[in-house]
C-alpha cells in the first residue's frame, strides 16, 4: 500500500514538473545572417591582429587605454561599426608608417569615445 502511494505521488510530481518545462525556441537562420556572422568573425580577427602589434599596444598604453578594455569594447560594437573599423584598418598603411599607426589608434579611440568607454576628448 505504501509502495503504491509512493509511486502515485512520484508520478503526479513528474507530471507536474514536466508541465513547467518550457520548450526550446528555434528559428531558421537565413543565408545573409550566416554570412554576416562569418564576416563579423573575420573582421574581429583582423582588428585583434592589429591590436596585438607592439606599436599599437604602445600607443594605446601611452593614451591610457588598456588592451583588455579596447578588446572588450570592440567585441560589443555592432556589426556595421566592426566592418567600418576593419575596413579602415585594412586601408591604412602598414606598421612602418607612423601616420598609419596614429590613424589606427585614433579610429579605435574615436569609437571608444563615442561609445562612452573612455573620456579622452573632453570638449566633444
Amino acid at each position: 500500500m505504501i509502495f503504491r502511494k509512493l509511486v502515485a505521488a512520484f508520478t503526479a510530481l513528474s507530471f507536474l514538473v514536466s508541465g513547467m518545462i518550457v520548450p526550446a525556441q528555434a528559428a531558421m537562420m537565413g543565408t545573409g545572417q550566416y554570412l554576416q556572422a562569418g564576416e563579423r568573425h573575420q573582421h574581429l580577427a583582423s582588428i585583434d591582429a592589429t591590436l596585438m602589434r607592439a606599436d599599437v599596444q604602445q600607443q594605446l598604453a601611452g593614451l591610457g587605454v588598456s588592451l583588455e578594455d579596447a578588446k572588450a569594447r570592440i567585441a560589443r560594437l555592432p556589426d556595421n561599426d566592426v566592418a567600418v573599423l576593419a575596413t579602415e584598418l585594412e586601408s591604412l598603411p602598414a606598421g612602418s608608417d607612423l601616420l598609419g599607426v596614429i590613424g589606427v589608434v585614433f579610429v579605435v579611440l574615436l569609437i571608444l569615445e563615442i561609445t562612452g568607454v573612455i573620456d579622452i576628448f573632453k570638449r566633444i
